[in-house]
C-alpha cells in the first residue's frame, strides 16, 4: 500500500487526464439530458433514477475497452430530489417511491468517472412546463437565485482567488431573490478517485461552521465540483424519515462482526472503491441493508442523508465540474438553461455582481471574446461545456 501512495498525483496538467475528465463530462451531460426527458407527469422517481444509473454504466462501459484494469462507472448515483427535498433522494427497491406531478420542481444530480477522474452535474427543471410557458412566483425566484449564484461562482473561481469570495457571492445573489442557500453545503475539490477533496467552498455557513471551515486559495490545475443549492425558505436542511440509499466507503478500519457486513464491504471495495453507490444496485438489497448498519455504526461507510426544507418551501440546485486551466476555467459539465422562461419580481441588487455575470465564461482564446450576456438579471448565459454532448 505504501508504494501506491508514493505514486505522483495525476492532475489536469496532463492532456490525457483532461481527456478523461471531458469524456466523463460528455457522458454526464448526455445522461442528464436523457433523465430530464424522463421527468414527465406520473413518472416514477425510482425508475428514472434506475434508468439514469443504467445509462451512466452503459456509456462508461463503451470507452477504454482495451484497458481491462481501468476503473470507470458511476461517480454519483442518479438522484431526483423534488420540491422541498434538498438532496440525495434515490429510492431503493423496497423504499417509498415518489410519482412526479405537474409543477414539481426537480433537482437532478448525477456523476460518472473514467479512471477515477470524476465529472458531476446537477440541474433543476419544472415538470410539465411547456417550451413557451413562463414560470413565476417562488419557483422562479429560487431557480433563478440558484442559477445566477452558480454562474457568479464559476466566474469567481480562478487561480489565486479565495473560497469565501464564492461563499459571499452565492449568499448575496440568493438574498437578492429573497432566498437562502442551504446552510453548510460544501463544494469540493475533485481528485482521482476522490469526490470529496480537502479544499472546499461552503455556502451559508453558521457562525460555528465559519469558525471551523478552512479558508483556502485556488490553484491552476485543480478541479472543482461547484454545487449551489438554494431554498425559498430559511435554508436549513433536516433529516426526516426517508431511508438513506446512497453511501460511500470511508478510510476507517474495523474488524466487522457480522457476515453480511463483511460481504457488503468486500463487494463495495471491489465494485465501487471510494465512489458513492446506491444500495439499490445490490442483488440482495435486504442483505445489503443488514450489512450496511454495522459498517455505518463503525464509520466504515458514510451515509448521504436525504434532507428536507419545510414542506411549503422549494429548493433548486445547479452543479458544474470545472477544470482550472492556465487559460481560465474549462467547464466539463452543465447543459444550457433558459433563464428567460423564469420571471421574478426580484433581480440581483449588487452592481459588481451584475457586471461579473456579463463576463464570458471559459478559457480565454483569441476568438470569441465578444460573446457576452447582458447585465440584466434574467438573461441567458450559456453553460455549454467545453466539449458539447451529442445527445
Amino acid at each position: 500500500m505504501a508504494d501506491v501512495e508514493k505514486e505522483p498525483e495525476k492532475t489536469i496538467a496532463e492532456d490525457l487526464v483532461v481527456t478523461k475528465y471531458k469524456l466523463a463530462g460528455e457522458i454526464v451531460n448526455k445522461t442528464l439530458k436523457a433523465v430530464i426527458g424522463l421527468c414527465v407527469v406520473d413518472a416514477s422517481v425510482r425508475e428514472i433514477c434506475t434508468q439514469g444509473d443504467n445509462q451512466l454504466t452503459e456509456e462508461t462501459g463503451k470507452v477504454y475497452k482495451k484497458e481491462k484494469d481501468l476503473k470507470k462507472g458511476i461517480a454519483f448515483p442518479t438522484c431526483l430530489s423534488v420540491n422541498n427535498c434538498v438532496c440525495h433522494f434515490s429510492p431503493a427497491k423496497n423504499d417509498t417511491d415518489y410519482t412526479l406531478k405537474a409543477g414539481d420542481v426537480v433537482k437532478i444530480d448525477l456523476g460518472a468517472h473514467i479512471d477515477g477522474f470524476i465529472a458531476v452535474a446537477a440541474h433543476t427543471i419544472v415538470v410539465g412546463a411547456g417550451a413557451n410557458e413562463k414560470i413565476s412566483g417562488r419557483q422562479a425566484d429560487v431557480i433563478l437565485a440558484a442559477y445566477w449564484a452558480v454562474q457568479a461562482a464559476l466566474r469567481l473561481l480562478k487561480s489565486g482567488a479565495n473560497n469565501y469570495s464564492l461563499t459571499d457571492a452565492v449568499q448575496q445573489i440568493s438574498e437578492s431573490y429573497k432566498c437562502k442557500p442551504i446552510e453548510g453545503m460544501l463544494s469540493h475539490e475533485l481528485k482521482q478517485f476522490k469526490i470529496d477533496g480537502e479544499k472546499t467552498i461552503i455556502q451559508n455557513p453558521s457562525e460555528a461552521q465559519r469558525k471551523e471551515h478552512e479558508k483556502c486559495t485556488f490553484d491552476t490545475y485543480e478541479v472543482y465540483a461547484i454545487d449551489v443549492i438554494v431554498s425559498s425558505g430559511e435554508g436549513v436542511g433536516r433529516e426526516k424519515d426517508t431511508k438513506v440509499s446512497i453511501y460511500k466507503k470511508s478510510e476507517e478500519n474495523y474488524m466487522l462482526k457480522l457476515k453480511a457486513s463483511r460481504a457488503l464491504l468486500a463487494e463495495v471495495k471491489t465494485k465501487y472503491g471510494n465512489m458513492p453507490f446506491n444500495i439499490r444496485s445490490f442483488e440482495e438489497e435486504t442483505k445489503a441493508r443488514m450489512g450496511v448498519v454495522e459498517c455505518v455504526s463503525h464509520k466504515m461507510i458514510e451515509p448521504f442523508q436525504v434532507l428536507y426544507e419545510k414542506p411549503s418551501e422549494v429548493v433548486a440546485q445547479f452543479k458544474h465540474t470545472v477544470l482550472l486551466m492556465p487559460n481560465g476555467v474549462n467547464l466539463v459539465t452543465g447543459i444550457p438553461f433558459e433563464a428567460e422562461s423564469y420571471v421574478s419580481e426580484y433581480s440581483i441588487a449588487q452592481e459588481e455582481l451584475k457586471t461579473l455575470l456579463t463576463q464570458p465564461l471559459g478559457p480565454v482564446k483569441g476568438k470569441g471574446k465578444g460573446k457576452k450576456a447582458s447585465a440584466g438579471a434574467a438573461t441567458k448565459v450559456e453553460t455549454v461545456p467545453a466539449v458539447e454532448t451529442k445527445a
